[in-house]
């Protein structure tokens, strides 16, 4: 693999935008080449089997594909803070996670640096990192980057946000949204294969899938878990979210993303899943829709 020439025409994630990164310019992801990262912590508020008791190691990149009006991240992905950093240094930032006691390396937003990722994969293994590597995602992926990825990534933790693109166009940006992320899980799937955790119930292998339920689109909600029951069943796990935090700037343009999740809509959706068969899988209830669950990006750790 030839990071230069990967980012010199940039086709990485779905947007294909073709820009040459190496050269300084801006993908849709807002990022160059230079990789930049904006925080690396243990994190304790991700699904059971990831968080476990020590935390899951997670590293927050700068910069995203998608560009969500609600992205409770905004402050990296939409306005680029972060450090820059090299690969050898991302290595470290693994190791030191192991050292901490992760109980897995998670990449939060990391499509548009995978070549960086996998350099600092193949360094980072060959000093002793023999954790899982979690691929925590949006979803909106492109089947041939993902390619890229297997024999180095052990869980995929994607959303699957929309099936219906009017939806996604007006809240991503993306009115493809779906079939990308259809295909993409079918390529993650076919990577790790059926979930597998250890005696303690910690994720070794397989993909968890992540839906956030968006006020006033329940509907479609119910649409996405219909679909990731019936194609993968207990292939997958399902985690069902309630955690919208709604932005102080959307009331305007998206009325309906300006206020909290009800208790009913959530219910209504977990309701569903219940009574398709939906088994294998997490919901959220209490104050999970809190700012406090934002992690701040103050370059911890990095």
């Amino acid at each position: 693999m030839n990071q230069d020439e990967l980012y010199s025409h940039c086709t990485l994630c779905p947007r294909e935008c073709g820009v040459n990164r190496s050269a300084g310019q801006k993908g849709r992801c807002g990022m160059t080449s230079e990789l930049k990262a904006a925080r690396a912590a243990l994190h304790m508020w991700e699904e059971p089997p990831l968080s476990g008791t020590h935390g899951s190691g997670t590293v927050f990149f700068s910069g995203c594909p998608l560009s969500c009006v609600f992205c409770q991240n905004s402050q990296i992905s939409h306005g680029a803070d972060g450090k820059t950093i090299s690969s050898l240094r991302l290595a470290e930032i693994f190791l030191e996670l192991h050292g901490q006691g992760a109980h897995n390396i998670n990449l939060v937003t990391p499509t548009h640096f995978v070549p960086h990722i996998i350099k600092a994969l193949d360094i980072a293994k060959t000093n002793g990192l023999d954790i899982p590597i979690v691929f925590n995602c949006g979803g909106y992926e492109s089947e041939q980057t993902l390619r890229l990825l297997d024999g180095y990534i052990d869980i995929y933790l994607p959303d699957f946000k929309y099936m219906n693109g009017d939806i996604s166009a007006k809240y991503s940006h993306c009115r493809n949204y779906a079939e990308k992320a259809k295909s993409a899980l079918a390529q993650m799937v076919y990577q790790t294969g059926a979930p597998v955790m250890d005696e303690n119930g910690i994720m070794k292998r397989g993909t968890i899938v992540r839906h956030l339920v968006l006020p006033g689109n329940t509907s479609d909600s119910m649409e996405v878990i219909k679909y990731l029951h019936e194609t993968y069943g207990n292939d997958i796990l399902i985690s069902i979210m309630s955690q919208y935090t709604p932005k102080s700037d959307l009331k305007e343009k998206y009325p309906l993303l300006a206020r909290r999740l009800t208790k009913y809509e959530y219910e209504k959706v977990v309701r569903f899943a219940k009574e398709i068969g939906v088994t294998r899988g997490f919901t959220q209830y209490g104050e999970a829709a809190r700012e406090s669950f934002i992690p701040k990006f103050d370059g911890e750790g990095v």
